[in-house]
C-alpha cells in the first residue's frame, strides 16, 4: 500500500467539492445578468424536456438584460411558461422576436439572503473536503495494521492535512469572491 493511495482519491474528491461550489455559486443571482442563471430552466421540446439553450440562442446584451432569442416561433410561450414556472423570479418579457429578462438591482434584504446562501454552499463544500481528509486518514490507519510504517503514514496524514488546508483555501476564495460580487452595488 502506497500513501498516494489514499490521498489521490481525496485530493480528486476535494477538487469535485470545489467544481460543485463554483457551479452553484454561479448559479446565485448576483444583480448581474448571467446567462448561467437560466442554465437549469427545462422547456417541452417535441416530447422531450430539454434546457432553454438547447432550442434559443442566449446572450447578455448589457449588465442587466438576458436576451434570449428562440430558433422557432413556436417556443415563444413555452420558454416564457418555463421561465415564469421557475424559482428566478423574473418575468419576461417578449416582443415577438426576443425574449427579454430584465435582472432588477437586488434589495438590502436580498443581498443578505444570497450571501447566507452563498455561506451554506460554501459550508457543504467545506464539509465534502473534510469528509475526504478523514477517509483518507481511516485509510492510512488501516495501512499501518496491515504493515505500513507510521513514519510514512503519519507523513500521510500531514500531506492530506495540507491539501485540506489548501482547498479550504480555496473555497474561502471562491465565498469572498461571491460575497463581494453580490454586495457590490
Amino acid at each position: 500500500m502506497e500513501p498516494k493511495d489514499y490521498l489521490n482519491p481525496a485530493e480528486e474528491k476535494m477538487e469535485l467539492a470545489i467544481a460543485y461550489l463554483d457551479e452553484a455559486l454561479t448559479h446565485i443571482r448576483a444583480g448581474k445578468a448571467n446567462p448561467k442563471l437560466i442554465d437549469g430552466i427545462k422547456v417541452e421540446y417535441y416530447g422531450s424536456v430539454v434546457p432553454i439553450s438547447n432550442v434559443a440562442n442566449i446572450s447578455v446584451p448589457d449588465a442587466r438584460t438576458i436576451a434570449i432569442t428562440p430558433w422557432e416561433k413556436p417556443m415563444f410561450k413555452e420558454i416564457e411558461k418555463a421561465i415564469i414556472n421557475s424559482d428566478l423570479g423574473i418575468t419576461p418579457e417578449n416582443n415577438g422576436e426576443v425574449i427579454r429578462l430584465c435582472i432588477p438591482p437586488l434589495t438590502e434584504d436580498r443581498r443578505k439572503q444570497l450571501v447566507k446562501q452563498s455561506k451554506a454552499e460554501a459550508e457543504t463544500a467545506k464539509v465534502s473536503v473534510r469528509n475526504a481528509r478523514r477517509e483518507a486518514i481511516e485509510g492510512l490507519k488501516k495501512a499501518v495494521k496491515q504493515g505500513m510504517s507510521e513514519d510514512i503514514s503519519k507523513d500521510a496524514e500531514a500531506s492530506a492535512q495540507k491539501l485540506h488546508d489548501k482547498y479550504l483555501k480555496k473555497i474561502d476564495d471562491l465565498f469572498a469572491a461571491k460575497e463581494k460580487e453580490i454586495l457590490t452595488v
